[in-house]
């Protein structure tokens, strides 16, 4: 008798054992299958605009290409210049250590230039600009994402972090 609940005892266990192995399989199936448990993907607030040229066909007054593999964030400052330029400023500050990897471009504004920002004008104004828009370049100068006027400047934050965590130095 003794011997019979030691088998018994023996199966239990491996079929334990079997069960603690297979269930992972058997959850990651039920979430692929039903799409329970699956994270939201991150999506981003700017858009990819295909139809701006790279930031070296801008008709700029400032030669803004970068030599230090920096992303660039420039921004139009038609209107409301002041708070905008804020605004960035303050959203350059808050990548912390990741702060040398970007650099401003403002377009516009009259105002005195802000610590690690670079200023221009249009030589003469594109098609594809509109006001207070913000375009966030690569390293090499192409467009990545374009912001609207109304895009807040934490969204662009929480996109400008996404881009730096998947592109890492």
């Amino acid at each position: 008798m003794h011997s019979r609940q030691h088998r018994q005892r023996q199966r239990l266990k491996l079929i334990l054992i079997f069960a603690v192995f297979s269930a992972p399989m058997v959850a990651a199936w039920g979430m692929v299958k039903w799409g329970v448990g699956i994270p939201d993907r991150h999506t981003a607030h700017g858009e990819v605009r295909l139809q701006l040229p790279p930031l070296n066909e801008w008709p700029l007054t400032v030669d803004a290409n970068n030599s230090d593999d920096a992303w660039t964030l420039a921004f139009d400052c038609s209107l409301q210049c002041d708070e905008r330029m804020d605004e960035l400023w303050r959203l350059h500050r808050a990548l912390g250590r990741e702060a040398p990897r970007l650099t401003r471009l403002r377009i516009g504004g009259d105002f005195e230039e802000l610590p690690g920002e670079v200023s221009g004008q249009w030589t003469e104004v594109p098609d594809w600009q509109e006001d207070n828009s913000v375009w966030l370049l690569d390293p090499f100068g192409r467009p990545a994402l374009a912001f609207d006027a109304n895009v807040a400047s934490r969204d662009i934050l929480d996109d400008i972090r996404h881009l730096f965590k998947v592109n890492p130095l």
